[in-house]
């Protein structure tokens, strides 16, 4: 997926870079269709709604250690697996789910990973409860609105910011697993709260004019 992705790697197997047409992101390897549909529909776009928030940052913490490109081909899995990420039916989730999902060959299939998106779920509810809205907690870290980037190539982009480290450090404050800064910074990417498509790339001024402060 996208530079921290791929960053978080690059010691053992390099940064994935691909000729793109139109000057899109050189990660959306044109001979991925999902990939490139994921860049040019959904990464980067701000993203508002709390369900989806936590839905990603889940699917965020599956990821660690793999290629974004293997959670995305199992997202479908994922979301039939996790009840469309219904937090108040994965907060409920016991033994039996917790064995159906380790039996599960279409998801990631981890003990620690399933354990924290069942105690997400219960965090992210509990915070509901306390008048805490998960939408406002996040988007706090940005100011509320998109942190504009222009990056001439991938090579600039980090791998974490000052902003992903301290909302890492809120998220792990409060019980959320697997959300070190560079996986939150790859998060943030994701959901828009930074624009990190590179400057000759045409989806960074299209998203740019999707902010919408809070």
């Amino acid at each position: 997926m996208p530079p921290p992705r791929f960053l978080r790697q690059k010691a053992s197997v390099g940064i994935a870079t691909f000729d793109t047409a139109d000057g899109r992101c050189p990660w959306a390897n044109p001979k991925e269709p999902i990939y490139v549909a994921y860049h040019d529909e959904e990464w980067g776009v701000p993203e508002y709604d709390p369900r989806a928030l936590w839905e990603t940052l889940v699917l965020d913490g599956f990821q660690a250690g793999l290629a974004w490109i293997t959670i995305l081909k199992k997202r479908d899995a994922f979301r039939a697996a996790f009840a469309n990420f219904d937090p108040e039916i994965v907060a409920r989730y016991g033994e039996a789910d917790r064995a159906r999902l380790m039996a599960d060959a279409g998801i990631v299939r981890s003990n620690a990973k399933i354990d924290a998106a069942i105690s997400g779920a219960k965090i992210y509810l509990d915070m509901r409860e306390r008048g805490e809205d998960f939408t406002k907690f996040l988007w706090d870290f940005v100011g509320g609105a998109p942190i504009q980037n222009r990056f001439a190539a991938m090579a600039e982009v980090p791998a974490q910011t000052p902003e992903a480290a301290e909302m890492a450090k809120a998220l792990k404050a409060k019980g959320f697993k697997f959300c070190g800064p560079v996986i939150v910074y790859a998060f943030m990417q994701a959901v828009g709260m930074v624009n990190d498509h590179v400057i000759t790339c045409p989806r960074h001024g299209a998203v740019a004019k999707l902010v919408k402060p809070l």
